[in-house]
């Protein structure tokens, strides 16, 4: 686990991994992603205990989120002013959910909680469990004034005058309204309109706390999960926690396309050990074979999203261009500029084949200039095209990475019979890092042109790095953005000077 505060005691603290195998398998107890700005007290031992009194008995896993999201200052205000919890499906998070929402109502003594949901129903699901759990206790439930039921003013009223408060989340959906505590369920479906109008309700609270929790980011959807997961990895990355935030996250790092045979730095998606990592939830309302049958039934992305927790997060618009700055970019666009003898292509396409990009590189004015030959939807196209290019360049090699996405192809275009019949280079994995290296260091010392070509440049602006060893790569699984006019001008480059075996020439005995 990766957490930036030391560990409660033993005693306090669950086991995070499976026991021996001859014991009951659970999944971990504690995240493979956590930051938790410092406490010295927490109140969440009082939340798991009245959830016990209501009858809510709370897995480990939840009590490590309620004891580490609850804790407390030196003046007893909330270490952690925004608590995050991300974890996949059907694992219980409305556990943790209800047992802090009793707590502010029955001993936090928060004038006004807000729960809501992306969906009407949604919230009103959650409605109905806190008020059973609140029945069947008589000791909180002769303390209910009034259970509302008006359709979309479904809230609990107490006789002292708090009030938890059920709603749909929408543009208007919070404003008038001061709320000590917000709860935004799903938030994986959370935009900026939503979070403008809750938020700023908690600005004349003295000791506010808003808790997100839902599943994995599914794109464009997840505008402020997407804020709240990338403060998290930059805390962890610094060594320095979020004053303000504490993020709980269940989820895999899985195989990416280059790693090596027995690699141990990521997870398998078929693996019951990458269930365990994500889904806390396992040996006590899930199985492992109830999972493997949604892994034989789920497609390969939903099983990864909704199971094993691998999101799809959106960058804000400040965010882009993360790699190469557009400035520096746009300086290097030369309108004459153009490759000369010998060249290089490489061809390059999308995870999902939805798109492909052939690139070109060649020496120009004592550097490489690089271009987007052509890039087109779907793949149909990329042999032929490259055969007629072929034809009228004579490159002096084709880059194809063999691990990735456009690898495919490298068959039919050795294939003599279709017409190419040329030696493909596959750059191996250290080499692709090399690639990446060469293109960053040829635009910060100036040495790249190019035409300033839509694809490319919309490529750049999205583009982010992902981890390979001790260097880095182009990281290909950004679903809003298609980086394979990027990769292929990459490898088109690195081409100019990659080693080519020579076909043996074979001598025309007849």
């Amino acid at each position: 686990m990766t957490s930036l505060l030391s560990e409660p005691s033993a005693a306090q603290l669950p086991e995070s991994r499976p026991p021996a195998a001859d014991g009951p398998v659970h999944g971990w107890q504690t995240p493979p992603i956590e930051t938790v700005p410092p406490s010295v007290t927490s109140a969440g031992q009082e939340a798991i205990d009245l959830a016990a009194k209501a009858g809510l008995h709370l897995d480990p896993w939840q009590q490590h989120v309620l004891r580490r999201g609850m804790g407390e200052d030196v003046d007893g205000s909330w270490s952690a002013f925004e608590v995050c919890v991300n974890v996949p499906r059907q694992n219980g998070k409305g556990g943790i959910i209800e047992a802090r929402e009793l707590w502010g109502l029955f001993i936090g003594g928060e004038q006004l909680i807000l729960h809501s949901a992306h969906e009407f129903k949604t919230a009103k699901a959650a409605f109905k469990r806190v008020e059973r759990l609140i029945r069947g206790c008589p000791d909180l439930h002769k303390r209910v004034k009034a259970f509302r039921y008006t359709v979309g003013e479904e809230s609990i009223e107490l006789y002292s005058g708090q009030v938890l408060r059920f709603i749909a989340r929408s543009k208007g959906s919070g404003r008038g309204f001061t709320g000590d505590c917000n709860i935004l369920d799903e938030d994986m479906i959370l935009g900026d309109d939503a979070m403008d109008a809750l938020l700023p309700t908690m600005a004349a609270v003295d000791n506010p706390q808003i808790w997100y929790l839902g599943s994995a980011g599914i794109g464009a959807l997840s505008v402020q999960l997407g804020r709240l997961r990338r403060r998290a990895l930059a805390a962890l990355e610094s060594g320095t926690p979020d004053p303000s935030l504490a993020y709980f996250e269940w989820s895999c790092d899985l195989h990416v396309d280059e790693c090596p045979r027995g690699c141990t730095e990521h997870d398998d998606a078929g693996s019951d050990e990458a269930v365990l990592k994500a889904n806390p939830a396992v040996g006590y309302r899930l199985t492992l074979e109830k999972t493997a049958n949604e892994r034989a039934t789920l497609s390969k992305a939903g099983y990864a999203r909704e199971r094993l927790g691998v999101g799809d997060y959106p960058t804000d618009e400040a965010d882009t261009w993360q790699v190469i700055g557009e400035d520096a970019w746009r300086a290097l666009a030369a309108a004459e500029s153009a490759p000369a003898d010998p060249v290089a292509f490489s061809i390059d396409m999308t995870p999902e084949r939805s798109h492909a990009a052939i690139c070109v590189a060649g020496e120009w004015r004592g550097g490489v200039h690089v271009e987007v030959v052509d890039h087109r939807p779907g793949t149909g196209w990329v042999l032929e095209r490259a055969k007629e290019l072929h034809a009228k360049w004579g490159p002096r090699c084709w880059v194809v990475d063999g691990g990735g996405p456009a690898g495919s192809l490298i068959p039919d275009l050795e294939d003599e019979e279709k017409g190419l019949g040329i030696t493909v280079v596959q750059p191996k994995t250290r080499e692709i890092a090399q690639a990446c290296g060469q293109f960053y260091d040829a635009v910060t010392e100036q040495t790249l042109s190019h035409l300033d070509q839509a694809p490319l440049a919309s490529a750049l602006a999205g583009a982010q790095k992902r981890p390979l060893g001790d260097a880095w790569a182009w990281a290909r699984r950004i679903a809003s953005v298609d980086i394979s006019p990027l990769v292929a001008a990459t490898f088109a480059r690195w081409g100019l000077a990659a080693e080519v075996e020579e076909a043996e020439e074979v001598p025309d005995v007849w």
